[in-house]
This record gives structure tokens, C-alpha cells and sequence, in this order.
């Protein structure tokens, strides 16, 4: 087996000396579901301009909670890691907006709430509408931080028309937050903010349990997902992710899981992303839908 620190300094060492030419548009997409008109940044590869009979894969990063469409571009400690990303490997980014606690899916109590329908009815066709994406599911992915780690694998697996691979960093696969490493402080968040999204914050509820990706295994078996999954050793989501990792192994489901140093921060995700990207990359590669 490679040596995990081998790898981790060539890409850290690749990617700090790639310099990057990639263009970020702000795309305003409406949504009509919401009633509401929501941007999205979109990271073109240097090489779109310059060969214009190529189409390209793509590949969508959800935000966390508390977060927005830029915070990969405003976050992370190199805020050109998605241009230097997009230039490597020739993949179109897709950084939509999720709101502060959408969990990317449709909320039953808040209609200005349906983010599952605006990133799969609104999103996805203004991106291939406008740009020279390959448009088929083999050549689109979606990974995701945190609440978008859940919203990232809660979209593919329930969209496996859409997604061939999803992708999940310190994702908070489980909805359950009482399974949380957390103080009281940020309980009465959870509390407070599931509460406005479902209407309720007791975790018994069955939406807690039939909106959780821990709890759809099954689906994901049955719709062949590849998926890519991490966690920081020291992050608050780590026995989340080890169950997540756990009923995987349990019913054979082939998946890449890593533990790394770190906590809940820009810090960890700046690190973890390069992993998924090779990760999709080689599925585009199998797939054959890389950008020629």
C-alpha cells in the first residue's frame, strides 16, 4: 500500500506550484420553487477558453451549515484551490447555495426551504444550459463539508438518474445530532434550527431517521454509488462517520473511508478535497468523459 504521507506531500506539493488561469462566473439561478433567485460560483478550467469544441464533467461542492455558495472561494486558507483544482484535472466546479440549514432537502414545514429541489430541478439544468458539460450522470459528481457532506450523499443516492459518485467530508451523516460530540450551546442551535426546517426538533420523529444517509444503505447498495468518505480523528462527527464507515463495510459496499489529524476546519477540508477529486477523477477516467 502507498504511503499515505507520501501522497498527501506530492499533492500538497503539486497543487501549491500549479498556477491557475481557471475563470469563477457568479451565475444567478431562479428558483421557482423558493420564489427566489440564488448565485452559484462556477470555476471553468483555463483549458474551456481555449479549446471550444470540448465538454466537460462536472463536479458540485455543497457548503456546510452556517455557510454559503463562496465559502470555498472566501474559506479556505488558499482561496484558489478550486481554480488550481479545476485547471489539473479540466473539471467544471459547482458551488451552489444551500442556505445557513437546508440540509439540501425539501423542508415539509418551509416552503423558502426546498433546496433539493432547486440543486436538482433548478441548478443542475441552468448549469448544462449555459456551459459545455457532459450531460449524463457518468460524468457528474457531488461531494460536500459537513451538512453538505449529508446533503452530497442524500442527493445521489436519492437521484441516481444524476450522480455516479458522491463524496462526503466531515459529513454529519446522521440528521441524529443527539449522536454528536457537542456542548448545550450548540444542542439549542441544532434544536432551534431543526425545529424551523422540520417543524420539530425531537430526534424520535421519523423525519430525523428517514432523511438521515446512515439510515439508507440499502438505496445506496441497490444504486451501485461510489462513494468517498472522511473524517478528522478529532472532529466532533468522527463516531458518526465510523458507524457510516461500519454499516458500509457491514453489507459489502465498496467505498473509500479515511481518518485523518484534524477537526471540524477549514484546515481539514482544505486538505481532504485534492483526495476527492483524484478519487472522481479516476471514475471520470473509467467512464471515459474526460475533457479532451
Amino acid at each position: 500500500m502507498p504511503n499515505l504521507k507520501i501522497i498527501k506531500l506530492f499533492l500538497i506539493l503539486f497543487i501549491s506550484g500549479f498556477s491557475c488561469a481557471a475563470k469563477v462566473d457568479t451565475l444567478a439561478i431562479p428558483s421557482a420553487s423558493m420564489k427566489k433567485t440564488y448565485n452559484a460560483a462556477v470555476v471553468l478550467p483555463d483549458h474551456y477558453s481555449k479549446n471550444v469544441s470540448a465538454a466537460y464533467p462536472v463536479v458540485y461542492v455543497l457548503h456546510g451549515s452556517s455557510g454559503h455558495f463562496s465559502d470555498w472561494l472566501k474559506l479556505a486558507p488558499d482561496k484558489k484551490l478550486i481554480q488550481k483544482l479545476a485547471d489539473q484535472y479540466n473539471i467544471i466546479f459547482v458551488l451552489p447555495e444551500g442556505e445557513e440549514f437546508s440540509w439540501y432537502l425539501n423542508s415539509p414545514v418551509d416552503a423558502k426551504s426546498q433546496f433539493e429541489t432547486h440543486i436538482i430541478k433548478e441548478v443542475i439544468p441552468k448549469i448544462d444550459a449555459t456551459y459545455r458539460t457532459i450531460n449524463k450522470k457518468t460524468a457528474r459528481v457531488i461531494t460536500g463539508l459537513s451538512m453538505g457532506g449529508h446533503g452530497a450523499v442524500y442527493l445521489a443516492t436519492k437521484h441516481p438518474d444524476l450522480f455516479c459518485a458522491a463524496g462526503s467530508m466531515s459529513g454529519a451523516l446522521d440528521m441524529n445530532f443527539n449522536t454528536y460530540k457537542i456542548d448545550e450551546n450548540s444542542k439549542k442551535y441544532f434544536n432551534d434550527s431543526f425545529q424551523k426546517l422540520l417543524g420539530t426538533f425531537d430526534t424520535a420523529n421519523p423525519l430525523f431517521y428517514e432523511n438521515s444517509v446512515i439510515n439508507m444503505i440499502d438505496k445506496i447498495k441497490e444504486n451501485n454509488l461510489s462513494l468517498i468518505i472522511d473524517c478528522g480523528v478529532d472532529d466532533f462527527l468522527i463516531e458518526v462517520n465510523i458507524e457510516m464507515h461500519s454499516r458500509l463495510l457491514y453489507n459489502k459496499i465498496p467505498h473509500e473511508y479515511t481518518e485523518r489529524p484534524g477537526g471540524h476546519s477549514w484546515v481539514y477540508w482544505e486538505n481532504a478535497l485534492p483526495y476527492h477529486i483524484l478519487f472522481f477523477n479516476s471514475i471520470f477516467k473509467t467512464n471515459g468523459v474526460l475533457a479532451n
